[in-house]
């Protein structure tokens, strides 16, 4: 019996793997925005890792000889009032901007939804606690609640990222609880439990990965929020110090030269920040169809 479990173990593998691919195939088909949506990702991710190698110049290096100089093709999206190249320095921080956002999402993901996972399921002191901390934070407009932290702890990137996480931690302490106290009086749960596992146990194995799809829509979407947040944060000269490339700087940088109609200097990187944040929103939908079992027909 052994030898014949094998093969049926390998091949109902393979049967679930292909039905997971066609699902894949299926939904990308049916919505191109959703195609486009995860091309434009890993272009996005593509260039984050390999952009700053091949940019055509030093994104520091200042030439006041063709300072303000609009797009040509030696300088396809102009340079600034310092003759720095802006098409480098955009490339450049896509790493910086998108690093950023990645590690607040990543950091407020997995403190947020494991303690609202835990608040959900035990109740009592502990759903007190964690929903009242989210409360507190969600009473601040959050944008001026990461200014505060941000002036408070110093602007240096691990701050910026600790505040963009802490703002967006009710978004997945709420929906993380909401998930468990819907599922835990499910059969499954009750199954587990008489099987001898234990509260955490069946918290870990059995509830939170049913809640994990909805919760990776959630980061998904908030990856966009994180960009928007990080780059207002430089914007306003609280977030990633100059000279550094960064998009919020250099939208605030070109924002002195529009009415001289030295437009390119902010239009480019504000259109890198409108662009990668659309991205975003769309990954979201896409997973939101990727992950959704009742589309799985």
């Amino acid at each position: 019996m052994s030898t014949a479990a094998v093969p049926v173990g390998a091949a109902a593998a393979r049967g679930a793997g292909s039905e997971t691919w066609r699902h894949v195939r299926y939904v990308l088909a049916e919505n191109p925005l959703t195609f486009a949506a995860f091309l434009c990702f890993l272009a996005i991710v593509a260039t984050a890792v390999v952009g700053p190698a091949l940019v055509p110049y030093d994104p520091l290096a200042s030439d006041t000889a063709v300072a303000l100089s609009p797009p040509s093709f030696a300088h396809w999206f102009g340079t600034d009032q310092l003759g720095r190249d802006i098409f480098s320095r955009v490339i450049v921080a896509t790493r910086l901007d998108l690093g950023i956002a990645l590690a607040a999402v990543a950091l407020s993901f997995v403190v947020g939804s494991f303690a609202g996972a835990w608040a959900g399921y035990r109740g009592g002191i502990a759903d007190k606690v964690v929903g009242r901390f989210a409360d507190t934070v969600m009473a601040f407009p959050l944008f001026v609640l990461a200014m505060g932290i941000v002036a408070a702890l110093g602007n240096t990137v691990q701050n910026i990222v600790y505040a963009t996480a802490v703002v967006n931690l009710p978004f997945y302490i709420r929906l993380a609880r909401a998930e468990i106290v819907r599922l835990r009086e499910a059969g499954f749960v009750e199954a587990a439990a008489i099987s001898g596992n234990g509260p955490l146990g069946i918290l870990v194995r059995h509830l939170y990965p049913n809640a994990l799809p909805t919760l990776v829509v959630q980061a998904s979407l908030n990856l966009g929020w994180a960009l928007l947040n990080a780059a207002g944060l430089s914007f306003i000269g609280l977030g990633v110090r100059p000279p550094t490339p960064e998009w919020g700087i250099m939208v605030a940088d070109g924002a002195n030269f529009v009415v001289a109609g030295k437009w390119w200097i902010a239009a480019f990187p504000g259109l890198a920040i409108m662009g990668t944040a659309l991205c975003f929103n769309f990954l979201g939908d896409g997973l939101r169809d990727l992950l959704d079992p009742t589309r799985r027909t």
